[in-house]
């Protein structure tokens, strides 16, 4: 078995003589959040009355952290960002006080002042390299193509920065978070190669120590909107009822639908639109929404895996029958260190069942 290493740094130097004193360590990453870390120390009363690391300077809120981890020589970045909270815990018994330390990643600083801002003639991929460039941020973004002109609407910030961007995202069906110095705002990168195998029940390449389905045939819809164009005084129409998301299956949800059954449809309602291209594009990231119908839930070791796994990548899982082997979307994987070694617990989902062929299920 490999070597299992762990790094944390605080403000650019490693404290190593902090490890002794840590009982866990989990680094979370979810598509939909920001990045997190919860630190759990022991907390040793000495005999002069002090609390030792309790006032260690290193270990006071807005210090910047840094979490390393990987297997054998080799390590990569969990994550850096900064502590926002501080929680000593006192127990009667001494042995049982611990100081837990959390932190979030470097957009937390785009989260604390809401502002009222309007942004006229700008794309929403303008408006996101230019906060995150305010921020010093190296901005990885996509463009979005429809241009928002201020002679038929102006988009008005309301929000901090961070959940104005999120909102954005979520009407171009883009990811927006960041990544140490990097901020993205773009679309899931499906298409790129996946991460290697994670096995089920797969005799002496096992590498899944657990691992649940959900299949939700509810989800998946045709969307539709209509509008009244201000100027022209027109009903405006706009619809979905076909994907142009990357299929990670040979068979999506409509193709299941049984004899006679016509796709679900929901309308969107109470969302303004500067016409008929901004309407087209919400009504397509509504329906790639709804396409994400199986769910997955699972757990390996780093030992057993040999790698760390990534969020917002895709991963080819075998061993669970071939209707639901195959590539899979990675949603959410937490980080945990603790006395018993380095664990993964992740989260998947699929928009579409069986493999298409083309996948690679060797190790």
């Amino acid at each position: 078995m490999e070597n299992e290493n762990l790094i944390i740094e605080i403000d650019g130097a490693e404290a190593g003589d902090l490890y002794p004193r840590l009982i866990s360590l989990e680094v979370e990453h979810d598509i939909e959040l920001a990045s997190m870390f919860r630190l759990q120390f022991s907390l040793l009363l000495d005999q002069g009355g002090s609390w030792g690391i309790l006032d260690d300077e290193r270990l006071r809120i807005w210090k910047q952290v840094s979490i390393r981890a990987g297997l054998a020589e080799s390590d990569e970045e969990l994550m850096s960002g900064y502590i926002t909270h501080v929680r000593p815990q006192f127990d009667d018994d001494p042995a049982r006080c611990v100081l837990e330390v959390w932190g979030m990643d470097a957009s937390v600083l785009m989260d604390r002042e809401d502002k009222l801002k309007d942004w006229p003639n700008k794309k929403d991929s303008d408006i996101a390299s230019e906060i995150f460039a305010a921020y010093g941020l190296l901005p990885e973004v996509e463009d979005t193509e429809v241009i928002h002109d201020e002679a038929l609407s102006t988009i008005i910030q309301r929000e901090t920065d961070m959940q104005f961007l999120k909102r954005l995202a979520l009407r171009n069906g883009f990811e927006c978070y960041v990544e140490g110095d990097t901020a993205y705002f773009r679309k899931p990168r499906l298409d790129d190669p996946p991460q290697p195998v994670l096995s089920v029940h797969f005799g002496s390449e096992t590498t899944v120590n657990r691992f649940a389905l959900a299949v939700n045939a509810l989800t998946p819809a045709n969307v539709a909107m209509f509008q009244i164009d201000r100027a022209s005084k027109e009903v405006l129409e706009a619809e979905a009822t076909a994907s142009e998301q990357t299929a990670l299956g040979a068979e999506d949800a409509q193709s299941h639908l049984g004899p006679g059954m016509d796709p679900a449809k929901i309308f969107v309602s109470r969302t303004a639109a500067t016409g008929t291209p901004e309407m087209t594009a919400l009504c397509r990231e509504l329906y790639h929404q709804g396409e994400w119908f199986v769910e997955g839930e699972g757990e390996t070791t780093a030992n057993q895996y040999g790698h760390v796994l990534k969020a917002r990548k895709t991963v080819t899982i075998r061993g669970i029958g071939e209707t639901y082997s195959g590539v899979y979307y990675v949603s959410h994987v937490t980080h945990v260190f603790t006395e018993n070694g380095y664990r993964q617990i992740f989260k998947v989902k699929r928009n579409a069942l069986l493999p298409t062929g083309a996948e690679t299920f060797e190790r």
